[in-house]
């Protein structure tokens, strides 16, 4: 198993940013154009229990994903879990908590991938560099959202639990 953290500071307010998560329809927006990443659901509302179906593009090759959300109480976290995606195991913890620096954003994702010792190798040469290029992407383009650059940030740091 793997731990993703990284967050982000925000001169927007708790509010303003929580409001941008509560769209589902931005995590395209958040997503590296690269990716080719699609919400496919519609009518979407955020709440615990929404289940949110995606499509992306992964070395060419179309991919399904699927989400739950399993913990949802605004304007201070929620948290999506993979019911189908290449991982076998994903969980992502949103945080959000008014400061007197700003608005911080967290991220945390704990993952695993299938297929055991290939799945750890493949992790070494490929998928820990493209995840945290991901959320590299992802903090630049929720600041952007948030109008602005970010006060300050924490880059993906991946470790092994």
């Amino acid at each position: 198993m793997y731990v993703l953290e990284c967050e982000l500071v925000t001169a927007a307010s708790l509010e303003d940013t929580f409001a941008v998560f509560a769209d589902p329809y931005n995590l395209a927006k958040i997503t590296p154009p690269w990716l080719g990443f699609h919400v496919l659901t519609e009518n979407l509302s955020m709440r615990r229990g929404a289940e949110i179906q995606y499509l992306f593009r992964w070395l060419g090759l179309p991919m399904r994903w699927a989400t739950e959300i399993t913990e949802y109480d605004p304007p201070v976290t929620f948290v999506d879990e993979a019911r189908r995606s290449p991982y076998s195991f994903w969980r992502h913890r949103h945080t959000f908590r008014q400061t007197a620096e700003g608005t911080v954003v967290g991220d945390r994702v704990e993952y695993d991938l299938p297929l055991g010792v290939l799945g750890r190798m493949a992790h070494g040469i490929a998928v820990s560099a493209q995840l945290r290029k991901i959320f590299e992407y992802r903090q630049r383009a929720i600041a952007e959202l948030l109008g602005g650059p970010p006060l300050r940030v924490a880059t993906p740091a991946i470790r092994r639990v």
